[in-house]
């Protein structure tokens, strides 16, 4: 089932908030369980008094929305320590019918990767190197598990050693010929029931002695071993397979590839797609922060849907919306500001009314739908609607927010007007942020004509701590409208009770200059009456800015 993220825009007011968690809720309550409230931008003092007078948890905080590794890896990560043996490396990757096997540490770091494609190299050394077919480098112990042995004794057994095989298929005479040309102690020699090449083997003090076809050995020969420290395996299989599988035990940590390519869990597929494209492995290892294995993708992964879906609230802007927004499918917008050029793939519900705040709106579904809206949930939309309408103080406010507000006051038994004033002595934005996030806390692009702006507003109860730090807010200002290349930038203080705003204005001069409100200081300006940054700061600036044109 894919999940649909309720999400308000970057640098989050308390209407953007409260609207994503009561909408949320809403849609949980007609049947869709998938739906989560979510932010992009982190939380101040006003918001977390709301979310603590009603019990809410805080949205889920998400920075980017855009798909990443760890929405199409495989989670189930098939993989083995280094020293697993080649054959079980290899039963287990024909089990799970892949060509890739990540080799990890004790603490889950990738030391490489097995391949079939290694595998195979190693299985059939080219003309030029035909004795590598017979070498067998690994323990005694790990021979005996590759060949599904019995290790009747065995000397030193987990030490690794380069070993050579000999096959016991000849006349004794010819054998202990063979034999001497070795050292023995290099020696595995592989057999059956003859007990005469035995004999020489473990006569000769060879490394390993191996029995084939499930045969027993004689207590004699097996006292004679013990003094002569022969270990002794006895192997199920015929004396072909024995060999074939004895060269098979070597540890999966010799025939790595360490040269893989590996992606971290958070990266966009957008910007690894083609480095995977034209890469010649088919898988990937996928790491976490501390470089740990979380997951592996494959070629075949990049073509998986993201199920992963949007509900803008209290935006319809692309550039106010979370990160990766265009990347995702968007199935609603609820909002109460101008509209802004929008498309989408297909048809999606968009509601935008010209009401004080996204909360309205919300709480209008679900009086329309006859949905019990609980006293927390109330609250909150209660606490978003103040807060956007300065308690039905600001021009935006209609007949409409007070008939919803009304309602809502009973159904979380809580006054307006006492929790409006509690709202805002809850925290100041000017003493609890640094200038640079005081300026940013909530900041909504625009764009008018070949202009790129940015406006930031900021309720307060008196003006007092603006004049304080009024010279650090003008150089933050001015370094958030650089950062970003905007043509101008503008920090909108309103005092919610004297329904007064201060305009601070970063940006080209020609701006300033054609103000016509009184400037208090220099790039300080008063506007009286106003208190409103969508009804009635945005089109007086996009007016001027026209004007500029």
């Amino acid at each position: 089932m894919s999940e649909i993220l309720v999400i308000g825009h970057r640098n989050p007011d308390t209407d953007a908030i409260c609207s994503a968690i009561a909408y949320a809720d809403f849609k949980q309550r007609i049947g869709m369980r998938n739906v989560v409230a979510a932010r992009c931008g982190e939380l101040n003092d006003r918001i977390e008094f709301v979310l603590r007078t009603f019990g809410l948890p805080a949205p889920r905080f998400v920075t980017d929305v855009a798909p990443r590794v760890r929405d199409v890896m495989q989670s189930n990560v098939l993989s083995v320590p280094p020293r697993t043996t080649v054959v079980e490396a290899l039963a287990l990757m024909d089990a799970r019918n892949i060509r890739v096997l990540p080799v990890l540490d004790s603490e889950r770091r990738c030391l490489g990767l097995m391949s079939v494609f290694k595998a195979s190299k190693f299985f059939f050394p080219s003309p030029n190197r035909i004795f590598d077919s017979r070498r067998v480098l690994a323990s005694v112990r790990s021979l005996s598990r590759a060949l599904n042995g019995k290790l009747l004794c065995g000397f030193e057994p987990d030490r690794e050693e380069d070993l050579v095989l000999m096959i016991g298929a000849m006349k004794p005479a010819s054998f202990a010929a063979r034999l001497n040309s070795y050292s023995p102690e290099k020696l595995i020699v592989v057999v059956g029931d003859r007990e005469d090449i035995q004999s020489l083997a473990v006569e000769g003090r060879a490394r390993v002695l191996v029995i084939t076809g499930g045969y027993d050995i004689s207590p004699e020969m097996r006292a004679l071993a013990q003094r002569n420290e022969v270990s002794i395996i006895l192997s199920p299989h015929d004396s072909t397979t024995t060999a074939m599988l004895a060269r098979s035990a070597i540890a999966v940590e010799h025939l790595l590839r360490d040269d893989f390519l590996s992606f971290g869990h958070d990266e966009p597929l957008t910007e690894i797609q083609n480095i995977a494209a034209a890469s010649q492995f088919q898988a990937f290892p996928v790491t976490d922060d501390q470089k740990r294995v979380v997951g592996i993708l494959t070629k075949s992964d990049f073509l998986k849907r993201v199920e992963r879906q949007l509900i803008l609230v209290d935006h319809n802007e692309l550039a106010q919306a979370v990160s990766g927004a265009d990347k995702l499918e968007i199935l609603e917008v609820i909002d109460h500001h101008r509209l802004a050029p929008f498309t989408t793939s297909q048809p999606i519900l968009f509601r935008n009314e010209p009401v004080g705040s996204t909360c309205t709106i919300v709480a209008d579904y679900y009086l329309r739908h006859g949905v019990e809206i609980v006293p927390s949930i109330a609250g909150c939309l209660l606490a978003g609607l103040v807060s956007d309408t300065l308690n039905l103080t600001s021009p935006t406010s209609t007949a409409r927010d007070a008939e919803i507000l009304a309602r809502l006051e009973k159904l979380a038994g809580v006054d307006a007007t006492d929790f409006t004033e509690k709202l805002f002595r809850s925290g100041s934005i000017l003493t609890s942020r640094t200038p640079d996030q005081a300026v940013a806390a909530d900041c909504k692009e625009y764009t008018e004509g070949p202009y790129r702006f940015s406006v930031a507003q900021i309720e307060e109860l008196g003006f007092d701590k603006f004049w304080k730090r009024r010279q650090d807010l003008a150089d933050a200002l001015e370094a958030h409208r650089a950062s970003n290349d905007y043509f101008l930038s503008a920090l909108f203080v309103t005092d919610v009770v004297q329904q007064i705003s201060l305009l601070l204005i970063a940006g080209n001069p020609r701006v300033r200059g054609a103000i016509d409100y009184p400037e208090k200081e220099p790039g300080v300006f008063e506007l009286l009456g106003v208190v409103s940054r969508k009804k009635q700061l945005l089109p007086y600036l996009s007016q001027l800015l026209k004007s500029l044109n």
